[in-house]
């Protein structure tokens, strides 16, 4: 089948869901990843054929149900290295990509430090810390066992040692973590999105990405980060760092708490859309 004839499909069928670009961009990461064949490869062969077409063709039928194309490609791009992702774990965004920069700049490079990835989902900001920090100690902690089956894997994958922990942060006073391990900075994307928000999501998100790691209550929205800092208070090193990816609509109740229990240097970040969308607090 003439690879014209299937892109000609993917915009029948999906330009009603799609803006075209977008269905453009589907098309020819699809070519890509399944046939090794580009975008230039195509423009400069406008006949191209492919055999096996039902892997495409099947990849349509998965995106006319919304369904990310992440999820099924089974892989994405973070901070220019390979994840794999599924069900178990969000796809990673490029306004965490920023928080990983941040955490990175504060980083003392040459030196051996502990960090902690508070839910770390598919592993992308702790395996992003190793591969940037050769003498760091990563451990991540995630409460999902099929998250953290994944972030394994993907440890692999791009070749770093992290150290996994499977432990629910709201219940982890007086474990061996609470107790063990101090750390020089903790990092965290917790859930942030309230309830009342799921009304301004796209649909693919909302129905294939694990609301575990996306929702919180109305009535609690800064449940996680209380008790990530409570965790902090009692187990950062002197001058350690606490980073934290948070609700946009929520900055000024986010240096509240980092206020009553003490953080000093706090600085609210915006994101490239302007949004604030990142926080930073030093304990001493």
């Amino acid at each position: 089948m003439k690879l014209k004839e299937i892109k000609n499909t993917f915009h029948l069928e999906l330009d009603p869901l799609f803006p075209l670009e977008e269905v453009n961009r589907f098309f020819y990461i699809l070519i890509e990843a399944y046939y090794n064949i580009s975008r230039l490869n195509l423009a400069m062969d406008s006949d191209l054929e492919v055999e096996n077409e039902a892997l495409i063709l099947e990849a349509l039928e998965a995106l006319k149900q919304q369904k990310p194309i992440q999820y099924i490609l089974g892989e994405t791009e973070f901070y220019g290295l390979t994840f794999k992702v599924n069900e178990n774990t969000l796809i990673p965004r490029p306004e965490t990509e920023e928080l990983v920069s941040w955490v990175l700049k504060k980083a003392a490079l040459n030196e051996k430090i502990n960090i902690l990835d508070i839910g770390t989902g598919s592993g992308c900001i702790a395996i992003s810390i190793a591969k940037n920090l050769l003498k760091a100690k990563v451990y991540a902690l995630d409460v999902s066992q099929g998250a953290l089956k994944m972030a394994t894997e993907n440890a692999k994958l791009n070749q770093v040692e992290i150290s996994f922990i499977n432990e629910d942060i709201l219940a982890v006073s007086d474990s061996e973590l609470d107790k063990n391990i101090k750390f020089d900075i903790i990092v965290s994307n917790p859930p942030y999105v309230r309830n009342k928000e799921k009304k301004m999501m796209q649909a693919n998100v909302l129905e294939n990405e694990p609301h575990l790691a996306l929702f919180v209550d109305d009535e609690n929205p800064l449940q996680f980060y209380k008790a990530i800092t409570v965790f902090a208070v009692k187990n950062l090193n002197k001058n350690g760092g606490l980073f934290f990816e948070i609700n946009e609509y929520l900055g000024r109740e986010m240096i509240q708490l980092l206020k009553e229990h003490h953080f000093e240097n706090i600085q609210l970040k915006q994101d490239i859309f302007k949004k604030d969308r990142m926080i930073k607090g030093t304990f001493n």
